[in-house]
């Protein structure tokens, strides 16, 4: 799973333009890695064209072996990239970004 994630590890609001990115392998319900990324979107989104962006974040995800995306905001260019490579987008919540992940996965398996 990844999470665009804020500093302070609280759900951040933007895939596309994100700065830094949680990955979480989650196992029977729990968070059972997490890592943060530098991927400074945010400052690369601009630079070059949508689809040197696009793959720039294609290029991450295969990379981490994300099996989905856990946001709450993502661009309609971004979502037909996602749902090309078969990637769900799950609802993010406010706060804790673990618990926003948990909850998405939750949500995902109802």
């Amino acid at each position: 799973m990844a999470t665009p994630v804020d500093a302070e590890g609280r759900a951040a609001g933007s895939w596309g333009r994100a700065h830094f990115v949680a990955i979480a392998d989650v196992v029977d319900g729990a968070v059972a890695a997490w890592a943060v990324h530098e991927v400074a979107w945010d400052e690369s989104h601009d630079s070059g064209t949508h689809g040197s962006h696009h793959a720039r974040v294609v290029t991450f995800l295969r990379e981490q072996g994300v099996q989905a995306v856990v946001v709450d905001h993502v661009g309609d260019g971004m979502q037909r990239m996602l749902g090309t490579m078969g990637i769900p987008i799950l609802p993010a919540t406010p706060g804790d970004a673990q618990a926003s992940v948990l909850a998405a996965v939750a949500w995902a398996q109802t």
